[in-house]
């Protein structure tokens, strides 16, 4: 079917009304679009290769993960090394074990099944770090958890590009080349905007830190890694130029970008829910999704607790919120299940049944905890900045 300007005013209805509306049953807005994508896309044929969409979803997810790279900051890391080191030491293994668990039951290629256990268990960290403040965390709990999801999506890209580019060592010599070339540039980059630029145009810092994103996100697609890397690679870059120009990592600046990604992130969700098939809502695929959420989710959280009592003598109770607040993996999940299912060709089955379970352990946080799900049209409020 044709999209005609009625169909847009409709969409931006149902994206920021709609989802609203909503929030009063505990619904996570990025659930509801994805819901209405998927509505659109199997119930009246509409938006199908539609550029449009497309475009405002890829502002999306580059926004989402360039406000993660922003977000980060070493100096907290730096502080609990050890504990974090031992985190990621427990994903990693965690990685393996459900490598292999997948690889043996659905009978794929050792990079389909690495892929798969990277969709299953790597929290979604732009999600959590935009709706941390609604989980009711104390200030610490919510250092360990913006500082775990991190680490751990930190890992996960380094195993999503080193899988992706495996295909040949020559493949994967030149993508890491490419890479390391343009991590050198970038500070290169932005030094020349601060000394040449920036003082003859006021104010434009948000614009082109926007544009380096979606340059490096377009460039880390095209090498086969997706638009997330070269997003952020960016952000994590800007956050340690700051020293240089601070308007580039400020707090104005992460809110800046954070109200740019609460605009078009509904759109990622939506045009993710259009890419699904009825073939991924089979009775095998709820099958597969409701034995995943009922095997992973609660050894995600069993070892996020044991390691937090064993290390930090924390109460049970701490521990599992903390655990819950990590749990959401939808924006990794669904950037994955793409890459399977346009690469790997994967069972139908088992695409739904990952779909079933990152819907799950999205919902999951705010029905636990009595809280309000999260919201990427409620960007936080800024603090006042000391002067640098």
């Amino acid at each position: 079917m044709k999209t005609n300007e009625w169909h847009y005013i409709v969409l931006l209805f149902g994206l920021f009304v709609v989802p609203r509306f909503l929030q009063r049953f505990r619904l996570p807005t990025a659930i509801t679009s994805l819901a209405l994508g998927i509505a659109a896309g199997l119930g009246m044929g509409l938006f199908e290769g539609d550029e449009t969409v497309r475009l405002l979803s890829t502002l999306g997810i580059v926004s989402l993960f360039l406000f993660a790279g922003l977000d980060l900051n070493f100096h907290e890391i730096r502080q609990e090394i050890p504990i974090i080191i031992q985190h990621i030491v427990f994903n990693i293994a965690a990685i393996f074990i459900v490598t292999v668990a997948v690889q043996i039951i659905f009978h794929l290629e050792i990079r389909a099944a690495l892929l798969t256990a990277l969709a299953l268990i790597t929290p979604s960290t732009g999600f959590i770090l935009d709706s941390i403040m609604q989980f009711g965390l104390d200030e610490r709990e919510q250092f360990w958890v913006r500082s775990k999801a991190i680490a751990t999506e930190l890992v996960a890209l380094v195993v999503l590009f080193i899988t992706l580019q495996s295909v040949s060592m020559t493949k994967l010599g030149y993508s890491f080349l490419i890479l390391i070339a343009m991590v050198a540039v970038l500070p290169v980059l932005f030094r020349f905007f601060a000394l040449k630029l920036a003082p003859f145009a006021p104010n434009s810092e948000f614009a082109f830190l926007l544009i380096v994103a979606v340059a490096s996100a377009f460039l880390t697609m095209h090498l086969g890694v997706y638009y997330l890397v070269g997003a952020f690679v960016v952000g994590i870059t800007a956050q340690r130029f700051r020293t240089v120009l601070p308007s580039l990592a400020s707090a104005k600046m992460l809110y800046a970008v954070e109200v740019f990604a609460s605009f078009f992130v509904p759109f990622y969700f939506f045009s993710a829910g259009l890419g699904l098939e009825m073939a991924h809502f089979s009775l095998p695929a709820l099958y597969i999704g409701l034995i995943m959420a009922a095997i992973i989710i609660p050894l995600r959280l069993l070892v996020v607790a044991a390691h937090r009592k064993v290390m930090l003598h924390e109460t049970v109770r701490n521990s599992v919120r903390i655990g819950l607040s990590m749990l959401p993996t939808l924006v990794f999940s669904l950037v994955i299940i793409a890459i399977l299912r346009d690469r790997f060709n994967i069972p139908p089955s088992l695409f739904g049944g990952i779909v079933v379970y990152t819907i799950i352990n999205t919902m999951l946080p705010g029905i636990i905890l009595h809280i309000s799900p999260p919201d990427f049209e409620s960007p936080r409020a800024v603090e006042p900045e000391t002067e640098l």
